[in-house]
């Protein structure tokens, strides 16, 4: 068990967390939400040791081991794949090297064969005859294949080096396992072996993550950070955000009987548990639902900036027509023949693991660039707004206030109506007088979300929209194209925005596309469409 006793942390006179008293206890799994610049990863490195609070105390359960994902990818540069990964139990790696060492004396004595005795005895109650064997599993279960394992981590691409870090903290049944954001850079089938590891997962577990999709599928509480505390709530991170909702709703209804509102709440929780994941976890979470009362729900402070696309007007049958596209970057080509029709309502998830191919085809259909091959026609009803994955071109160098930069794309230019909009979208007060040059990666997205809103467009293309936003703007933008009534073209690695948002899925392969009319689960989990992909690659 970890828990922490009046812990505080100060940056430069301002408090990032004040008295925080928190335990997190074995078989749970903890999701620790906050917003951007809330200290999410700092409490994880408080934790951890790695650094000091400005008062209180860690406290761990002694003789428990506790791992964390680490984030230096070039840290273990110079030794083997799976030497780095039995590295995470730092005393095994510590007796393998001593033992290597002696046994590698010339001049072995008896008082080596007593320490070697020793060494032995502990490294089998380590189970270190099962350590490589452990360790190949977790590699090969998360895609580092066998012919990686005896290679030098610097011979290794940046993804498989987070694959093997992330190998490092599972290996050896760690007490505690602290993730920061471990389902960066994995693909569809890594996230799920994560899932299903830490779903058997006896142990605690505390993970920082933008995956709504993971979140929920693992977790059995949200820690959230807000105002300097930490508050514990049972649940995944739907349940949390949906109870925090029904409790706001229920305390802006103030003369609403106390009687009714519970009705209310445990209709809630019937309904969410009854949808709840079919995990291990699911039947004792279930019961611990249904135990809530009226108070344990409480709403949430957190801002959460408005997102709505209006199309100025309906667009016809005719939207867009895409053939024979074909594309090559410095030599390389990236689209290959691609042809298909765009159909009203339409809302398309394009998907696959070539990221450049995605936004190269974008481009071109938003006549950034030019095809080599092919032809793409926009009906004359439809009118596009382009959300594009590198945005630097509209902000670096730019000399404006936000006020200005927005009037740039609104037709309406009174500094109320901009003023109003850029509230919308958390941009209050002084806030909407900073320089475009100097925001940070979400403010940039939350403002070409509000440059987008204002086209009044009625077809809609995004290049990974949530790449740089917290959780509250990530599900703001998720119900904002959930609710629009134009068409979709967009490109994500969120499972949730895709499942929640897509009713086709067009997946690029270097060999054509895989086009299917259907939910982003339904196409992940059909056989046959697996099948052919697996040719197609």
């Amino acid at each position: 068990m970890i828990s922490t006793s009046n812990v505080s942390l100060s940056y430069s006179g301002r408090k990032l967390f004040d008295d925080v008293n928190i335990k997190f206890t074995p078989g749970n799994c903890y999701g620790l939400i906050g917003a951007n610049g809330a200290g999410k990863s700092t409490f994880l490195k408080i934790l951890s040791g790695e650094i000091e609070p400005s008062t209180g105390t860690v406290n761990i359960t002694p003789g428990e081991r506790l791992t964390v994902l680490k984030q230096n990818h070039f840290e273990f540069d110079e030794y083997e794949v799976l030497k780095t990964v039995i590295m995470g139990h730092t005393r095994l790696y510590e007796i393998m090297e001593e033992k290597e060492a002696l046994y590698a004396k010339e001049d072995f004595s008896d008082a080596d064969g007593i320490k070697a005795s020793e060494l032995e005895g502990e490294f089998a109650e380590l189970n270190g005859w099962q350590a490589e064997s452990e360790a190949a599993t977790l590699l090969m279960g998360l895609g580092i294949q066998e012919e990686l394992h005896n290679k030098k981590m610097k011979e290794l691409t940046g993804a498989e080096k987070v694959k093997v870090l992330l190998a490092q903290a599972l290996f050896g049944d760690p007490h505690i396992l602290l993730l920061d954001e471990p389902t960066n850079h994995l693909d569809i089938n890594a996230i799920k072996w994560l899932e299903n590891f830490l779903l058997d997962f006896q142990n605690t577990v505390i993970v920082v993550s933008h995956d709504r999709h993971f979140l929920n599928k693992v977790c059995t509480h949200i820690a959230d950070i807000d105002f300097g505390k930490i508050k514990i709530y049972l649940g995944n991170y739907d349940f949390w955000y949906q109870s925090s909702q029904l409790a706001l709703q229920m305390a802006k209804d103030k003369n609403k009987k106390l009687e009714e509102k519970a009705k209310d709440l445990q209709e809630f929780i019937a309904r969410f548990s009854a949808n709840a994941s079919k995990s291990k976890q699911a039947t004792s979470r279930k019961k611990q639902l249904e135990k809530l009362t009226l108070e344990d729900i409480q709403p949430s402070s957190r801002k959460y900036p408005y997102v709505g696309f209006t199309p100025e007007r309906e667009a016809g049958n005719d939207l867009l027509t895409v053939e024979n596209l074909s594309k090559s970057i410095d030599g390389t080509q990236v689209i290959n023949d691609v042809s298909f029709r765009v159909n009203k309502g339409d809302k398309i998830a394009f998907v696959g693991p070539d990221e450049i191919a995605k936004t190269t085809l974008f481009k071109i259909l938003m006549g950034e660039l030019e095809a080599d091959q092919g032809t793409y026609k926009w009906g004359v009803t439809t009118s596009q707004a382009y959300f594009p994955k590198d945005n630097s071109s509209y902000f670096d160098d730019v000399k404006l206030n936000l006020v200005d930069w927005l009037r740039q794309f609104s037709e309406e230019k009174s500094e109320t109506f901009i003023r109003g909009f850029l509230g919308r979208m958390l941009f209050s007060g002084e806030e909407a007088l900073k320089e475009a040059h100097v925001l940070s990666g979400g403010e940039k997205v939350r403002c070409m979300l509000a440059k987008m809103m204002l086209s009044t467009a009625n077809v809609l293309l995004f290049d990974e929209p949530t790449n740089h936003l917290d959780l509250e703007s990530i599900t703001a933008v998720n119900n904002g194209l959930i609710n629009f009534s134009g068409t979709i073209l967009f490109v994500s690695h969120d499972h949730e925005f895709v499942q929640t948002i897509a009713n086709r899925i067009i997946e690029i392969t270097p060999n054509g596309l895989m086009d299917r009319q259907m939910t982003y689960d339904e196409y992940l989990e059909n056989e046959d469409i697996q099948n052919k992909l697996a040719k197609m690659y």
